[in-house]
């Protein structure tokens, strides 16, 4: 077995004159969930497209399972299986139907078909409605069943394009918990996701992709660290958020920081003082200092 599930090194990805993966480089360890997390247009999506042969490299390698995504595409089919953004089964069919009818296309006898299907049921926690039509499912039951489609053939990497995107508080708590269970099988994960909290809470590693490339990448702990010390907010007495301003943690920053914010805000404006959150990382790692500047200045002037 090789030593990663996906490795990928110096990817390049452009579209006309458009670059939009610019020397990629990642690993992501067997059993683990890798997140991905970027502003829209950075590359998500291009880069899941490449992984799964949908797409192919201007520059660079990657490999699945050890298998080249170029030169070996038919071994990284059968190695991976990829849920994208939007569900994509037959609203007219009832998850029965549409789990027997895959089964079926994905090689499976009919016997076989039958008893898959009452295991992905199961599985999903769709039994309660498998005789009902997709078209009546709520948004989470939908995803669960675009999920137990994908891996009706049980393969050892799993691709989530924004698994969560549009789904209520609970049906996307109630995701996490598959996608845990999944991992715990033994399945390498990697998701694309804008739900920050989504990655902090999943993720083994993190990576935040920019402008085409990777920024940073580790542990949500580590990236958390990246973003320096304490976080001091400055609330009105509406309970509105008038700034967010990230600090060393020290003494004389956060005095100066104090110094500079309280001569231009009222005197009833409220101090909170927080630990750096996965937010926080996302706004420092894809927002240029001149940005950053300029949105003190605003709150100052």
């Amino acid at each position: 077995m090789c030593a990663y599930a996906i490795e990928v090194a110096g990817l390049r990805k452009s579209f006309g004159q458009n670059a939009v993966l610019k020397g990629l480089d990642l690993t992501v360890p067997h059993g683990t969930i890798f997140a991905l997390l970027g502003p829209n247009g950075a590359g998500k999506t291009t880069l899941i497209h490449i992984l799964s042969t949908l797409t192919a490299p201007d520059e660079g390698s990657a490999r699945i399972a050890g298998y080249d995504v170029v030169r070996q595409k038919k071994e990284v089919k059968q190695s991976i299986s990829l849920t994208g953004q939007f569900a994509a089964v037959d609203e007219v069919l009832t998850s029965e139907e549409n789990l027997r009818m895959m089964c079926r296309l994905s090689g499976l006898s009919s016997a076989e078909s039958r008893e898959r299907t009452k295991e992905l049921l199961r599985q999903f926690d769709l039994e309660s409605v498998s005789n009902k039509r997709a078209k009546t499912y709520s948004g989470g039951m939908r995803r669960r069943l675009d999920l137990a489609v994908s891996l009706i053939v049980s393969r050892p990497v799993l691709f989530l394009d924004e698994p969560t995107t549009g789904l209520d508080t609970v049906s996307r708590r109630a995701l996490w918990d598959i996608i845990l269970r999944l991992k715990e099988q033994g399945m390498t994960i990697f998701l694309t996701t804008q739900y920050l909290e989504e990655a902090d809470e999943l993720a083994d590693t993190i990576a935040v992709i920019n402008g085409g490339r990777i920024v940073a990448s580790g542990t949500a702990e580590e990236l958390k660290s990246r973003v320096g010390g304490d976080v001091i907010e400055f609330w009105n007495n509406r309970d509105e958020l008038l700034a967010s301003i990230p600090t060393s943690g020290g003494m004389a920053d956060v005095r100066q920081t104090l110094n500079d914010m309280m001569l231009s805000l009222p005197a009833d404006t409220r101090i909170h003082i927080r630990k750096p959150s996965m937010d926080d990382v996302f706004v420092a790692l894809t927002t240029s200092a001149a940005d950053t500047s300029a949105k003190k200045e605003a709150v100052l002037s």
